[in-house]
C-alpha cells in the first residue's frame, strides 16, 4: 500500500508540474506570475520530477515547435515521422538536450518569454542530480517494496516524464476522437481525463493552443482548470489572453 500511495503522488505531482508550469505557463503563456513564483514552481517541478525533470526553458521552445510544425519533419515528436514509440521518444529526447545545450538552433519566434534559471537548471538537468534522485528512488523501493514484481514500476518512477509525455504524444495523435477538423493527427484521447489532469484533450488543445481551459465539451473535466482558477484568486497567477508567437507565419 506504501508503495502504490507513493506511485499515485508522484505520478499526479509530477504530472501536475508539467502540465500546469511547463505546459500552460512556459510554452503557452496562458498565465503571469511574478519572479517569485515563478522559482518557486521551478523548485516545485524539481522536487516532484526529480530524475525526469525537465527545463521548462527547453520544454516551452520544444513545445512551441511541435505546435508549429505539427506532423511533419520538423516535429520534434510526431508519430507520422517515428516507425514505433520508443524511436518518437528517443527523437525528442535528443532535440530537448540539443535545445538544453544551446547546440541547436532555435527560431526567434519560440524564444519570447521563456522562463529562464540557467544556474538552477544546470544542476537540475545534471547527470549527478539525476544519479542522486534515482538514488533515493531505489532506496525507497527497499525499504517499502512489498513483492518483487512492485519493482516494475521502479522504470516508470525513473523516467516518469516521459512516460507522461508518450502517452500524450504518441496515443494521442493515434486514438480517441476529434472535435475540431485540424491539420493534424491530433485527438482527444479520453472523454473524461484524471489519468492526465486534462492533456490527453488534444485535439482541443491543438485548436486552441493557449487556453487555461483544455475541456470543451460538457464532459471534458480539465482537473487543471480549477485550480488555475484558485491560484488566479489568491493573487499567485494573472490569467490573461496571450500572443501566439510560435505560430505559422
Amino acid at each position: 500500500m506504501t508503495m502504490l500511495i507513493f506511485f499515485i503522488v508522484l505520478w499526479y505531482s509530477s504530472l501536475f508540474c508539467q502540465t500546469f508550469f511547463q505546459h500552460r505557463y512556459a510554452a503557452h503563456g496562458a498565465f503571469k506570475m511574478n519572479r517569485f513564483w515563478e522559482r518557486m514552481f521551478f523548485i516545485l517541478s524539481y522536487i516532484t520530477q526529480g530524475s525526469s525533470y525537465m527545463s521548462p526553458r527547453a520544454y516551452a521552445i520544444m513545445h512551441r515547435m511541435h505546435h508549429a510544425y505539427t506532423d511533419t519533419e520538423k516535429d520534434p515528436h510526431s508519430p507520422s515521422y517515428s516507425k514505433n514509440i520508443f524511436a518518437m521518444m528517443w527523437r525528442t529526447r535528443n532535440i530537448y538536450t540539443r535545445i538544453f545545450k544551446g547546440t541547436m538552433e532555435v527560431e526567434p519566434r519560440f524564444l519570447k518569454n521563456v522562463p529562464e534559471w540557467p544556474a538552477f537548471d544546470r544542476w537540475a538537468n545534471s547527470t549527478a542530480s539525476r544519479l542522486l534522485w534515482a538514488g533515493v528512488y531505489v532506496t525507497f523501493f527497499v525499504l517499502f517494496a512489498s513483492s518483487p514484481w512492485v519493482y516494475l514500476l521502479l522504470p516508470v518512477v525513473l523516467g516518469m516524464g516521459a512516460f507522461h509525455g508518450a502517452i500524450i504524444n504518441w496515443f494521442a495523435h493515434k486514438y480517441g476522437y476529434k472535435n475540431f477538423r485540424l491539420k493534424n493527427t491530433s485527438e482527444n484521447l479520453f472523454r473524461v481525463d484524471f489519468l492526465m489532469l486534462g492533456e490527453s484533450y488534444h485535439n482541443n488543445h491543438h485548436k486552441h493552443p493557449s487556453s487555461v481551459n483544455f475541456g470543451v465539451r460538457w464532459h471534458e473535466l480539465d482537473p487543471i482548470y480549477p485550480v488555475i482558477r484558485f491560484l488566479a484568486w489568491l493573487h499567485i497567477i494573472k490569467i490573461v489572453k496571450p500572443t501566439l508567437v510560435y505560430s505559422k507565419g
